[in-house]
């Protein structure tokens, strides 16, 4: 299973990069020796670039937003002492 090209071969069997490409994942395109790109299918780079939430729109999602949490906090003020 060839997922790496030289760029002029790239070039030639583009057809074959890209059903490679949505077949079998990324496909990477070499130029003297060197990895300079990656051919992806569509649907591999919309998984890649699709924005986020934000922290607060992901917890306003969360299915335990409504969980309401009773925290104590300890009334020690800690020890005096003669300086």
């Amino acid at each position: 299973m060839k997922n790496q090209w030289q760029l002029q071969e790239a070039k030639n069997h583009l057809s074959e990069v890209i059903d490679k490409a949505e077949k079998e994942g990324p496909q990477i395109v070499t130029r003297r020796g060197e990895e300079t790109a990656a051919i992806l299918s569509i649907k591999e780079y919309k998984r890649l670039t699709k924005t986020q939430d934000s922290l607060a729109e992901f917890m306003s999602k969360s299915p335990l937003k409504t969980i309401v949490l009773e925290i104590e906090r300890d009334q020690d003020h800690g020890r005096k002492i003669d300086l």
